[in-house]
């Protein structure tokens, strides 16, 4: 059964053209053309979130970096017993960034 199929209450409204505009705007901000599943979504949820993945996806790569490094660092360590300076430097420099990063993507979600 296609999901529209249950679907067999109209509903109809008018906008004024400025209201149009707005509602064009915002669709055009999420990236949607389909203005039925837009205002269905709207009215059925009462908001549409619209996230920037981007930030995130630079933390997860970030993260990979700094698991990689914990693993070649922790090799070397159980095979020559030496744990440098500069190693330990690298990962407080790479977990300050992430949290850094954490910092910034907990103030954009306050903003929603």
């Amino acid at each position: 059964m296609r999901k529209y199929e249950g679907r067999t209450v109209g509903l109809y409204t008018k906008v004024s053209p400025e209201e149009k505009e707005v509602i064009d705007r915002k669709m055009a901000l999420l990236g949607t053309i389909n203005l039925r599943a837009y205002l269905r979504k709207m009215a059925v949820d009462g908001y549409v979130v619209q996230l920037d993945m981007s930030s995130v996806v630079e933390l997860v790569k970030l993260l990979r970096s700094i698991s990689s490094n914990v693993n070649q660092i922790a090799r070397r360590c159980n095979s020559t017993h030496n744990l440098y300076a500069q190693d330990v430097e690298d990962l407080r420099q790479g977990y300050t960034e992430v949290w850094q990063g954490i910092s910034e993507l907990l103030k954009k979600f306050e903003t929603l």
